[in-house]
Order: C-alpha cells, then sequence, then structure tokens
C-alpha cells in the first residue's frame, strides 16, 4: 500500500513540476502572465491557449488560491480547493507525462 502511495506522490510531483516549468516558460516567452483560458484571436491561438491551460493549469490553480480577498486575508476554503484541484489536476497530467516516458523508453 505504501508503494502504490509513493507512486501517487510520485506521478503528482511530475505533473506540478511540469506545469511549474511551462508555465514560468510560457510566461517568460510570451511576455504575459499565464491565465486559464480558451479565446484567441484565431482558432490556433484558442488551441494554444487551451494547450497552456490545460498544461500549466495545476500551477496556476494553485496561485489562485492564494490571492488576497479585499480586506487583505486568505481565505482558508478558497485555498484548500485550489489545492485540492491542483493536485488533482497534477495526478492527471503527471500521469500522461510519467505515462508517455514510459511508453517512449520502454
Amino acid at each position: 500500500m505504501l508503494r502504490e502511495l509513493m507512486l501517487a506522490g510520485l506521478i503528482m510531483a511530475v505533473g506540478l513540476t511540469v506545469a511549474g516549468m511551462g508555465t514560468h516558460l510560457y510566461q517568460g516567452l510570451a511576455r504575459t502572465q499565464a491565465m486559464l483560458r480558451y479565446d484567441g484571436r484565431t482558432f490556433a491561438h484558442s488551441l494554444g491557449h487551451l494547450a497552456v491551460s490545460f498544461v500549466c493549469g495545476p500551477y496556476i490553480m494553485l496561485q489562485m488560491g492564494w490571492q488576497q480577498d479585499r480586506n487583505g486575508t486568505l481565505s482558508l476554503a478558497m485555498a484548500l480547493v485550489a489545492a485540492f484541484v491542483a493536485f488533482g489536476w497534477a495526478f492527471i497530467t503527471g500521469l500522461l507525462y510519467v505515462g508517455s516516458y514510459f511508453a517512449v523508453v520502454g
């Protein structure tokens, strides 16, 4: 049982690492903040924003959980919900990357 729990943690760590790396790479190259969006000037831009939202989503969700309310405080409920969604999303993206790696390497 511990082995499966450690594997799930590794998969989430890979997903969150790839999401953080993708977010910082996108922000550095595009010179704009990465956001969860699907709009764009053309259909290709919309697909690009959708791909960035999928890959960078867990890291963006964690950042959204740490946003302050109007009175300058953090909402514990918002942080917990954002963390729950982000780590679940990181598991899905991590599973995609780890599965792709093992499919290529063998």
